[in-house]
C-alpha cells in the first residue's frame, strides 16, 4: 500500500510540474511542500531553496487597487492566516511578486484553501502567472493598438526591420528583449507527404493560434520555410523560458484538420535573452541553436540558450 501511495504522489507531482503556471502547495503552517518548475522560472527561487520553508518575507503584495477594494468593503471577516489576509480565497487577485533578484513583477494569483472532509484547513494551494504592465509596452504601443483582430503576421523582411528596432531599443534604452525561434515539428513531414498546400495551411493555423495568444507587445513573423520568430519583452531569461513553455502549450491547441483528419501539432522552441556585449547576429544564433537542440531531442521541447552556452564570447566580438 505504501508503494502505491508513493507512486501516486510521484504521478501527482509530475502532473503539477507540467502545468504552465506557478504552483505552490503549502502546509498548515504555510511551509512549502511543493514548488513546480514554472514557479521557479517565474520567481527565480528554485525548489530546493523553497521546500520546508515559509515564503520569503514580502514575496508578494496585493496590488494597490485590489487592496483599496478590500479596505472599502465592510463585511465581517473571520480570523485569517497571513496568506489569507493578503489574498482573498478563490478569487484571482492582482499582486506584485518579488523576484529573487529583487525586482517586482505583476502577476495574477489565486489562493485555494485545502480542507479535510470535516472542513478543517490543512494547507493552501497557490497558482500564479505573470502579466504584462500596459504602461511598459515598448515603442509607444497600447493595448488598443494591437487588438487580436488587427494583428497580422510579419513577413521575414518586415521581421528583420522589427528586429533592428527592438535591438536599438535594447541597446539604447535597455528595454528587455528576447527571441523565441519556433519550428513546427510536423511541417517538414507534412510537406513531403501531403505537399506544400497542406504544410502552408497548417502553418497558417499555427500562426493564427499564436497571434491570438501572444501579448500585445510581442511581434510574430515567419522565419524560414517552417519556422516563426517571436520578439518578446520578458524582463529576465527565466521569465522568457517560462513564457516559451506557455507558447509551446498554446501551439498544441491549434486545431488543424486535413481531409477531415485532425493532425496533432507540436513545436520546438529555442529561447534567447539579449545580453550586453553581443551582436544581434549572436542573439539570433543562440535562439536558432536552442531550436535545433529542441528538435534533436525529438521536438515538443524548449531550450533556452545563455550567452556562455553557445560560444558567446567569440560570437559577441563579431
Amino acid at each position: 500500500m505504501a508503494h502505491d501511495e508513493s507512486v501516486t504522489t510521484e504521478i501527482l507531482q509530475a502532473a503539477l510540474s507540467e502545468l504552465e503556471e506557478g504552483i505552490a502547495v503549502l502546509d498548515g503552517e504555510s511551509r512549502v511542500l511543493f514548488w513546480n518548475p514554472t514557479a521557479a522560472a517565474i520567481t527565480g527561487h528554485i525548489s530546493a531553496e523553497m521546500l520546508s520553508r515559509n515564503l520569503p518575507e514580502g514575496f508578494y503584495q496585493l496590488d494597490a487597487q485590489h487592496r483599496l477594494a478590500q479596505e472599502t468593503t465592510h463585511e465581517i471577516r473571520p480570523v485569517m492566516s497571513p496568506i489569507e489576509e493578503v489574498v482573498p480565497s478563490e478569487r484571482p487577485s492582482l499582486v506584485n511578486l518579488r523576484h529573487k533578484q529583487g525586482h517586482s513583477l505583476p502577476a495574477m494569483l489565486r489562493r485555494t484553501s485545502l480542507r479535510d472532509p470535516l472542513g478543517k484547513r490543512f494547507g493552501t494551494l497557490l497558482r500564479f502567472h505573470p502579466i504584462e504592465e500596459i504602461d511598459t509596452l515598448p515603442h509607444g504601443q497600447t493595448d488598443q493598438d494591437d487588438s487580436h483582430e488587427n494583428r497580422i503576421e510579419q513577413s521575414q523582411g518586415e521581421m528583420e526591420d522589427r528586429l533592428d528596432e527592438a535591438w536599438h531599443e535594447w541597446s539604447t534604452n535597455q528595454v528587455p528583449f528576447g527571441l523565441l525561434w519556433i519550428s513546427v515539428d510536423q511541417a517538414t513531414m507534412l510537406r513531403k507527404t501531403h505537399g506544400r498546400d497542406a504544410s502552408e495551411a497548417m502553418l497558417a493555423i499555427v500562426e493564427r493560434t499564436l497571434l491570438h495568444g501572444l501579448r500585445p507587445s510581442e511581434i510574430l513573423g515567419r522565419w524560414g520555410t517552417n519556422e516563426f520568430l517571436v520578439v518578446s519583452h520578458e524582463r529576465t531569461a527565466e521569465m522568457l523560458e517560462a513564457h516559451a513553455h506557455r507558447v509551446g502549450g498554446l501551439a498544441r491547441t491549434a486545431d488543424f484538420r486535413w481531409w477531415g483528419d485532425r493532425v496533432s501539432l507540436t513545436v520546438s522552441i529555442g529561447a534567447a535573452q539579449a545580453a550586453e556585449a553581443e551582436s544581434l547576429r549572436c542573439l539570433l544564433k543562440r535562439a536558432e541553436q536552442g531550436m535545433q537542440e529542441s528538435l534533436y531531442v525529438g521536438g515538443n521541447h524548449v531550450v533556452i540558450k545563455g550567452i556562455h552556452a553557445s560560444g558567446g564570447q567569440e560570437c559577441s566580438q563579431s
